[in-house]
């Protein structure tokens, strides 16, 4: 948008939650930069959010509210900017709306500002971390084919979209992940994307949706809910049942036979599905398969997700911070078995140490112990509301409960041997214990790698540290 600047200078502005050097510093810069009004209100103090509040110091537009919100905040004002995880019951938004009152999200608000660009959105309870980052490799590789830029934004660690108003020109492509908070936005601005992948629905964020799969389901459905003739869906089999018949868009069902003998870095039946979604993605821009499948062969993997980080003393490390739900890690637990059946391993033999726990998102953990169970050699638990749910479950096999991450690492090199696998994936929500999932991510990486180098050699991974 050309005009970006004029559409936000002076504009009275709400930003509601700043958090801590992430999107919402982002956003928030960009627009103090273009000359808007703001008043940036977040529950987090001044001292918690010193690191942001030091960088936003220098203009003299903005106001905090900090460590509380307003009822005042959200009257009298052109526009509130809400960050991911505001409360569906907020009586601040519920002000804003009584009096009329514009509420938008960063990726949403860009597409209303930008729209000659073409938007690639994905989504899915898991998966969608994966196929945005396959999608973004392939386009991006392939950009002189397009003779259009690429861009990244949407729920990617660090990356602010408003601010890609600076660069975007007309028919460029912006690739979006979409998590059900930030597709909020997107029902409240009647938008959805021109293309949209939907890899999997399952029971996420129960906490946040007071145990309403319906509820989840609403929000996760903007990706597709305001498509029209011309746009597309694609969706992994599972997914097809919950797409209504009348909608609009063509929808492309995947099969992964096309991509079952490719190679791809990344273990499990359901990256396959992933791939086969980003295949007929970038089919629909008419790129070539043989371009495809290079880019591909190149892919090295992604941080925090089934990413093997190290091998140490022949004990595998996976980091597997991203997965914050029961079924994520049952899911990577699973991936690791089908490749030791590659292998021709023997499947009998337990081999998985599982580093998990965190805070509770209300979710069922039957068939997460089942598979532990039967799947692992034990079980070590890091503090938080759902470590004390599962504690309370049947679990039969060796569990031990440990006060850091740390600690956690040295008890489960401790149980491994040669051949046996140590699989960091939480299970379980950051908060409590980390501030978000990406300070988690970053102390194991860190801890990992700090482990004598004579009796361990890391692996290379894209976007690793």
């Amino acid at each position: 948008m050309k005009n970006y600047k004029e559409f936000f200078k002076s504009k009275k502005i709400t930003v509601m939650g700043l958090g801590i050097l992430g999107r919402g510093l982002g956003y928030t810069r960009f627009l103090a930069e273009c000359g808007a009004d703001l008043i940036v209100t977040d529950l987090k103090t001044k001292e918690q959010l010193k690191t942001s509040v030091q960088v936003l110091k220098k203009y003299k537009n903005i106001k905090f509210v900090l460590g509380e919100h307003r009822l005042e905040d959200f009257r009298g004002r052109d526009m509130i900017i809400k960050s991911a995880g505001v409360p569906l019951d907020s009586i601040y938004i519920a002000e804003a709306k009584k009096n009329r009152i514009p509420i938008k999200m960063d990726v949403s608000l860009f597409v209303k500002c930008a729209p000659k660009v073409m938007l690639i959105g994905a989504t899915g309870t898991r998966g969608k971390s994966m196929t945005t980052a396959l999608i973004y490799e392939i386009l991006k590789k392939n950009e002189k084919f397009l003779k259009r830029k690429i861009y990244i934004g949407g729920n990617v660690r660090g990356i602010a979209t408003l601010p890609l108003l600076k660069k975007v020109k007309k028919n460029d492509i912006l690739v979006c992940e979409l998590d059900s908070w930030q597709l909020q936005g997107f029902g409240d601005a009647k938008i959805s994307p021109h293309i949209s992948v939907f890899t999997s629905f399952m029971p996420d964020h129960m906490n946040y949706y007071k145990g309403s799969m319906k509820d989840y389901f609403n929000d996760k459905a903007n990706i597709f809910k305001y498509q029209n003739e011309n746009d597309f869906l694609i969706v992994r089999p599972d997914v097809q049942k919950l797409i209504p018949k009348n909608i609009k868009s063509k929808l492309i069902v995947v099969s992964k036979k096309e991509v079952e003998n490719w190679n791809f870095i990344v273990p499990g039946e359901h990256q396959k599905e992933n791939l086969a979604c980003t295949v007929e993605m970038a089919k629909i821009l008419g790129i070539p398969m043989q371009s495809i499948k290079k880019a591909m062969e190149k892919f090295k993997g992604l941080e925090g997700r089934l990413q093997l980080l190290k091998i140490y003393k022949g004990i595998k490390i996976y980091n597997d911070n991203n997965a914050t739900t029961p079924e994520a890690t049952v899911a990577g637990i699973e991936a690791l078995i089908t490749a030791r059946k590659d292998l021709a391993v023997d499947l009998a033999v337990k081999n998985i140490i599982l580093i998990c726990g965190g805070a509770d998102k209300n979710l069922d953990l039957d068939n997460f112990v089942k598979v532990v169970n039967k799947r692992c050699k034990a079980v070590i638990m890091i503090p938080g509301t759902g470590t004390e749910k599962l504690m309370s479950e049947k679990l039969k096999v060796e569990s031990y409960k440990v006060e850091s991450l740390e600690e956690a690492i040295k008890k489960s090199l401790g149980l491994a041997s040669r051949q046996d696998t140590v699989l960091f994936s939480p299970a379980f929500a950051s908060f409590g214990m980390f501030n978000n999932e990406y300070e988690r991510n970053d102390l194991f990486v860190k801890l990992v790698k700090k482990l004598p180098a004579r009796n361990a050699y890391s692996i290379a991974v894209a976007g690793g540290k």
